[in-house]
Order: C-alpha cells, then structure tokens, then sequence
C-alpha cells in the first residue's frame, strides 16, 4: 500500500456462543489435541484404501473434554483453567487466512491478543493447504494484570489454502483470554464500513421469523452494519402477530420494515427486498436470509467486512449448520457439477461434517481454499452493484434460483465466497424429500431453465437421459403424481420464458391441480386412514427386502422392472397395501417389487398409499419418451431464446410489473 494513506480496521473479533450454548461451543473453542487424518496421496489410487482412509476421516478424536459453562466470562472473553491447554483454532474463531489472501487487498494482519493470569503462554500457529501446522510465535504473561501481545503476520504463503490461530496454556493459575482481534492495515476509502439490507422472506412461521428478528436487534455491535431490515410477509400468519415482533420493533429501532404480497415464494420475495435495495440505494449490501435460521450475527458483520475489502464486488456467502445437532456442517461449499447440471458439495470435500467429533486442526481436507459456484440464499451478501449489473432473481417460485443467480454473477465477473466464520443454523436439507412432492415440479422445470441459460455442454449434457431415466424410476415406484408434475414442467419449459412471470403468483395452485386425483399424492396423517397391510403371498421363503442391493442386481433390475408394470395387479393389492414403507427406504428397486404400499413422507408427518396402475404407467410412460426426444432436438433453439430473454426477465422493471399489485404495502 505504498503511497496511499492507510487505516487500520478490525476484520475478524474472538467470540463466544451467544446464550453460552454448549451444543456450538466445538465451533469457538477446542480442547482436544489435534490429531491429523493422512494425506489422500499418502493412501494412494487403491480403491479400498480409499474408502478405508475416508472412513478413517469421519472418525471422531474427541476425548469427551469439556468446559465448564463459568469459563466462558462474557462474549469476548473466556477462562483457561490452572495447567490447561484450549485451542482457538476452531470454525469460528481462527482466521482463514487464504480466503482473505484470494480475494481481498489484505496481505498482512495483525493478531492482538489480551490475557489476564500469571504464567499463561500463547502460542500462534498457522496452517498451510495440506493440513500441516507450523508454530509461528509465542509470548508469556508475567504479571495478574491484563497484558497485551500483537503479530504481524503475512498473508503470502496461503495460496492454496491454510489457517491462522492461537492456542492459550495456563500455568500455575486460571488465565482469562479477555479479546483476540485480527486487524489489517487497508486503504482509507475502505476503513469505513458498508452497509446491507437484510431480506427475510417469510411465510406462516411467525415466531421462527420474530425470534430471528429479536436475535438481529439485540445484537447491538451489528446495528452499524445494517440498513434496513426487510421482512417481505407472504403468508397469512404473520410475523407482526407474533408475541415476539413487540421486543424485535422495539430494538431495531426505526431499520425494520414489513412488507406484505402474496405468495411469491422464495425467489419471489427475495426479488422483491432486492428491487426495494436497489431503488432506495442507500446500502451497499442486500443480504439474503431464511426466515426459520439462528444466526450468529457477528457473521454478518464479518460478511460486510470481507465484500468491503474484497479486490472486486464479490457475493460472500456463509455457511449452514444443522439446527437440531448445532455442531453438524451441511457443505463447506457448493458447485454446480456441469456435465450433470446438479448442485453438489466438491468432490475433496465431506458433507454433513461434525465438528465436535472431528474439529477443524484435525480435518486436512478443511485446510484447503473451497471455491465455489454459488451460495444458498439462507445467508447470502450481495453488493448492490451486482444486482444493478446482471438483474434481480429469475422468478422461479422455489429452487435453483440462488445459483443460477450465482452462474449469471460469475458470468458477469461477481465471484461468491463462501466464507468461513459467517453462519447460520437451519433445518437441514436431508430431513426434506421435495424431489417427489409439489416441489418436483419447481426441481424439474427450474434445473432445465438454469441449463438452458448456462450449460456449456449441446442438450445439457446428460440432463434429458438422467431425466427421462428419473421419470421411469419414479413411474416404477408408483409415484405417478411426481411423473406427472415433471412431465408438465417440461412442457412449461418447452412454453418458452413468458410462462415465468406469468405463472409466479398461481404457482402453488397451479402444481397442485397436476398432481390432484392420483392416490400417491393423497397424504393422511393418521396410519389408520390406510386399510392393514395384506399379501396374497408370503415372501418367498421369508426373504427380506431391506437390504440394499448390489449393482449389478439394480441393474437387471431397472432393466426387467418397467416389463413388470405392464403386468396386471394382484387383486387384493387393490384394497389392501402390500407393504408398509418407510421413507428413508422408499427407494426404486424396493417399491418397483410391490403392487401396492403405504409409503411415509420424509418430514414424517405423513403417509400415502400407493397402488400400480399399468395403464397410468404405459400412458405417462409414452409420454415422457416423446418429451424428452422432442426436448432433445429443439435444446438449441429453447437456449438462444431464453439467453435472449434473460436480461428483461431479471430487469427491475419487469418485476415491478410483476409485483406492482402489492408495490407500496409496507406495515
């Protein structure tokens, strides 16, 4: 930064759980020793060492140490016990050094660390790409009185990844960690924070969105980092009724602001808090939020912080948690796999990763820079001048509309970061099955327009083969309903892009004519709705089906399987279920061997009886093997004219046409 005036600004504190939750206390502080899994190079290219060495990953190297709930003093400030050794090299509380190396003008930082006890060391360490850690410095209390030690420490060697932290040992008495600050020097124009809008769209969960509401405004040190706190309302529960919108009006102080439409969806209204951004254009931020999340605000902050010092205008994401097993990451990021078009974790990462089995000094893959393609709008920071650039949300209702936004970003030189440090809890996606109920519709028809718009591949790739292979496999489950739903969503596709805007305010309605009439889509909550569960025959010879089955069987199976359905049922399987299903064995190869079942949804508040139908299954069946040689062939032609139509679909004023039936209902 030579010749430009400098300022020193805070980018990272030390934080403790808010509330002093212990179930997210793995994700500040670590008591363990670290105890590093091997380098995959070391394991070599066998295919069962692989997976002997990727179970060996997952296994956990907690001890069972804990903390007592007294060490931890204050939210900054925490307790080390006489002759204990803590770690800060923890989720939240070490510093990611090669993301702020990659993507920021930051190249050297400061740590400041303040301690407080007698004959307490401090010890820094830094990590590189491989998961290696390397002592850098250490200092030593000498007095009770609080003490103060500062590093400058470089940026350079984080390439490819690596971490930054610092381990505290008390001696012959308890030590109080009393702050830790990451600082850098940055240019003047950027010492000064940015601000965001934050958007919550909700729909009939008033006390998630209103406790989230409390949780934003009682965080005080964030207030600066704020704007306006936008809820758009579109269900008929409101927020406002719930007992806790009072406590929430009252400590946001004059940034809320509530504003009703109708049942949009999530694209719908995260669109509408996006154009109500960009027209007042007084934040340079308009984050995206859940409305059913527990945040940990100082990711927000740290969020602001990191687009503000980024080298360009970067959407920076942040990373979820499971909200019933607070230690449990869903994906250290995401990318859109492009051969398939399919969201998924990369491929040298690990999904569902706990942190209190296995912490982050311990995990080698974690160490490494995750780029990603795009992040989920349950916590996502996007500068305004993105949105004025590439356009608002595409109107997809549901699905797909983050990262496809996050494609048109990238496309336009808006990098997203997903940035460790800034999180939230959420319920997790694997407690969901929406592949086979009225989302499946938004899934099908939703995935096709993102590929039409961005594919790099001719057809997609594989997408229409996977596709018309996932309408078989569903039609061989008896999930007609689903067939049927994703047949239509083809056709929509097929339409053109004017059906997008055109169908978002009766989309609900809409999906749920198609699949009105078939039996699998008729969900009861009470089992004995169901008639008792008979066979005409026993299982051959008592065998049990809940075993998964090999490859290659799945593979005759899908072969022999569709010649089956043509076959007439068994007559008492029209009154009487074969079997009973649970959800998570609801698979294709189990429900194709049965004539009819009661098969349980996955949030497990429900059941459906299913009942094969050869003639549903030879006319869907036609239908789809048309559809998809037809979707095939006119590819080309559906990704000019949407590519064509991109720009005014996502322009602020096609959405404000689109939403000008509730433009101006702020409560």
């Amino acid at each position: 930064m030579s010749g430009q005036t400098s300022a020193r600004r805070l980018l990272q504190r030390q934080i403790m759980p808010v509330d002093r939750d212990f179930d997210v206390l793995a994700l500040y502080v670590d008591p363990e020793e670290a105890r590093l899994d091997a380098d995959k190079y070391e394991v070599g290219g066998s295919r069962a060492a692989k997976d002997l060495n990727n179970a060996a990953v997952r296994q956990s190297t907690s001890t069972g140490k804990a903390l007592h709930p007294d060490q931890i003093e204050s939210r900054t400030a925490l307790r080390v016990e006489q002759g204990e050794r803590l770690s800060f090299g923890t989720y939240f509380n070490a510093f990611p050094a090669s993301y702020w190396r990659r993507w920021t003008v930051v190249d050297q930082v400061r740590l400041t660390v303040t301690l407080r006890g007698a004959g307490a060391t401090l010890l820094v360490y830094k990590s590189m790409a491989r998961g290696h850690s390397q002592r850098v410095e250490a200092a030593e209390t000498t007095s009770d009185q609080p003490e103060t030690f500062s590093f400058d420490l470089t940026l350079k060697p984080f390439i490819d990844g690596g971490w930054y932290w610092y381990d505290v040992v008390a001696g012959d008495g308890d030590v109080v960690v009393e702050s830790a600050e990451w600082t850098a020097e940055v240019p003047e124009d950027r010492a000064v924070n940015g601000t965001t809008d934050l958007v919550i769209t909700t729909m009939n969960r008033p006390d998630f969105c209103a406790k989230l509401l409390v949780q934003l405004g009682e965080a005080e040190e964030l207030h600066p980092f704020l704007d306006t706190v936008m809820v758009i309302e579109q269900g008929t529960d409101k927020a406002a009724g719930s007992e806790f919108f009072p406590t929430a009006e009252k400590l946001l102080a004059g940034k809320l602001r509530v504003i009703e439409q109708g049942n949009l969806g999530g694209s719908g209204g995260y669109a509408r808090g996006q154009l109500e951004s960009v027209r007042k254009g007084t934040a340079t931020y308009s984050m995206m939020m859940d409305d059913d999340v527990v945040c940990e605000p100082e990711g927000i902050i740290r969020a602001v912080t990191f687009g503000d010092l980024a080298k360009r205008p970067t959407i920076v994401g942040g990373h979820m948690f499971n909200i019933y097993s607070r230690s449990r990451m869903h994906s250290f990021g995401e990318i859109i796999q492009p051969w398939k078009f399919w969201w998924q974790s990369p491929t040298d990462t690990f999904a569902d990763w706990d942190f209190a089995s296995r912490n982050l000094r311990s995990s080698r893959w974690l160490h490494k820079r995750v780029d990603v393609d795009f992040n989920g709008w349950f916590m996502c920071l996007i500068p305004r001048v993105t949105l004025e650039t590439v356009g608002l949300s595409l109107p997809l209702f549901l699905k797909w509309d983050d990262s496809e936004f996050g494609l048109r970003a990238r496309a336009a030189g808006f990098p997203t970061v997903v940035l460790p440090g800034a999180a939230v809890w959420h319920v997790p996606w694997t407690d969901k099955n929406d592949a086979v109920d009225w989302q499946s519709y938004l899934h099908q028809r939703n995935r096709f327009v993102a590929a039409l718009l961005h594919s790099t591949y001719p057809h997609g790739g594989r997408m229409v083969r996977e596709s018309r292979n996932h309408q078989i496999a569903h039609l061989v489950s008896m999930q007609y309903s689903t067939v049927a739903m994703r047949h239509q969503a083809l056709l929509d596709v097929m339409s053109g892009p004017g059906h997008l805007h055109d169908r978002l305010p009766e989309t609900l309605p809409y999906v749920n004519g198609i699949r009105a009439g078939y039996d699998d889509a008729r969900l009861e909550t009470d089992r004995d709705a169901f008639p008792p569960v008979r066979r005409e025959k026993p299982p051959r010879k008592g065998r049990d089906d809940a075993e998964v089955p090999g490859r290659l069987s799945q593979l005759v199976s899908a072969g022999l399987q569709p010649l089956r359905q043509l076959k007439k049922p068994r007559p008492l399987s029209r009154e009487f279920p074969e079997a009973e299903i649970r959800a998570m064995d609801a698979k294709w190869y189990r429900l194709a061997s049965y004539d009819s079942a009661v098969v349980s949804m996955n949030d497990g508040t429900s059941a459906a009886f299913y009942q094969r139908d050869p003639e549903q299954f030879r006319e869907l069946l036609t239908k789809t093997l048309k559809l998809h040689e037809e979707l095939k062939r006119e590819w080309p032609r559906l990704a000019r004219e949407y590519r064509d139509a991109l720009g005014d679909i996502t322009s602020p004023q096609t959405w404000e046409r689109t939403l000008s039936p509730w433009m101006g209902t702020d409560d």
